[in-house]
């Protein structure tokens, strides 16, 4: 969709030449793109077309992140979130990670590495990989017990970290615009199932109480 070119700097503004030059592909292929409605482009009050600079770059960056495979993208992404609450001290503050010694946070990350490995190969259409969550799922509830920690608290454990997850499905379809509503609501149901199933694993992992306790 075109739009009138406002009043703005006049070095916020592209020719179709300089676009494709920042785009590393023809004019021509610019041309086609506004055409469709596929970029975003601005008419000038004589009619010529016009690219505003800042929405170039961003749509750039986009278009480079799409090409990645969208199951990285939203793993790095969860990565990034996961630093960001361990800097803001914000892991610290929830009770069962108190209770955690230096050894078994340790473990418990390299179980979320090999989490979001499993994640990985799932979103690329890996069926394999379900099998594996439901295993880590049981890890999950080993390294809980092990730790002293409540199913209830293994629990909210693993589901702070899977918040990260679909946060992170959200912020790549939000950020890249690109790709069919479709297509993303099938990728949040595939990052649904994978946690569902190890939730399921995990609590299906929890010992029995003896006979005659409740």
């Amino acid at each position: 969709m075109e739009a009138c070119v406002d009043l703005v700097a006049a070095d916020e503004w592209l020719n179709l030449s300089e676009a494709a030059g920042i785009l590393g592909v023809h004019p021509s292929t610019v041309r086609l793109w506004a055409d469709k409605g596929e970029i975003p482009a601005h008419r000038t009050a004589g009619g010529h077309r016009r690219f505003r600079r800042a929405e170039i770059e961003t749509w750039a960056s986009a278009r480079r992140e799409a090409r990645q495979p969208v199951g990285h993208v939203i793993v790095q992404n969860a990565l990034g979130r996961t630093r960001l609450q361990m800097a803001e001290g914000r892991l610290r503050d929830q009770a069962w990670y108190a209770r955690l010694d230096e050894a078994r946070r340790l473990e418990f990350r390299e179980s979320g590495r090999r989490l979001l490995g499993a994640l990985m190969r799932y979103l690329g259409d890996d069926e394999a990989a379900l099998a594996e969550a439901a295993a880590l799922g049981h890890e999950y509830q080993r390294l809980g017990r092990s730790a002293g920690l409540s199913l209830g608290e293994t629990v909210r454990l693993f589901q702070f970290f899977a918040d990260f997850l679909y946060d992170s499905v959200l912020d790549v379809y939000q950020a890249s615009g690109l790709r069919a509503a479709r297509e993303w609501a099938q990728m949040h149901r595939r990052v649904t199932a994978f946690t569902n199933t190890v939730l399921i694993g995990l609590v299906d992992a929890q010992p029995a109480p003896p006979p005659g306790v409740r």
